[in-house]
């Protein structure tokens, strides 16, 4: 089991690094978090996971053991792989899972591409048993309706979910309850 690698950034492309180490250059996929913190000309270390198939060993590295630990535990429910696994953590932050299990917000994992309402609700289903969660299990920021309409905004301009949700996380407590105001305060995060 390789758990983690640490090496010369080589290359990077859409959903993964090659990260020289050993006179060997090894191809891991990361998610979209991870992918912006790696320091393209420089050095890196990454947490990792090794999938072991009959025809082929692919190596998926995280910035850090909690991003691993839910990688591996959405690898435990049936019917979700390696590559929607990834597609998760690409899409939403490890706060908005968190919140989607303990609010039961499907709707927030159909968000992610390859989830629909059923594998959604099965996925909720699964990890409300497998996530731990510690004594502050209240969600870090609900994503009520009024933050979906935000974040649904943000993204037909063309931000990533990531990005539109850390707008709206980084929102004071005492923003104005409507989307236009919200929106706008959003955008200014990224100014």
């Amino acid at each position: 089991m390789i758990a983690s690698i640490q090496g010369k950034v080589a290359a990077t492309g859409r959903d993964h690094v090659i990260i020289t180490t050993g006179g060997i250059g090894y191809r891991v996929f990361v998610p979209f978090p991870t992918l912006e913190r790696v320091d393209s000309t420089g050095e890196t270390f990454l947490h990792t996971t090794l999938i072991v198939r009959e025809d082929s060993l692919t190596l998926f590295g995280f910035a850090t053991t909690d991003e691993r630990e839910v990688f591996d535990i959405l690898l435990s429910v049936n019917g979700v792989g390696p590559k929607l696994a990834l597609a998760i953590l690409s899409t939403l932050s490890l706060d908005s899972l968190r919140n989607a299990v303990v609010g039961e917000r499907a709707e927030i994992l159909t968000r992610v591409p390859g989830i629909g309402k059923k594998t959604a609700q099965k996925i909720l289903i699964e990890l409300k048993d497998k996530l731990k969660f510690g004594l502050d299990t209240a969600p870090v920021s609900a994503f009520d309706d009024i933050n979906s309409d935000v974040l649904d905004a943000l993204v037909a301009l063309g931000y990533s979910i990531v990005e539109a949700q850390t707008a709206i996380q980084s929102l004071p407590a005492d923003a104005p309850q409507n989307v236009e105001d919200r929106v706008r305060m959003a955008l200014g995060y990224f100014a």
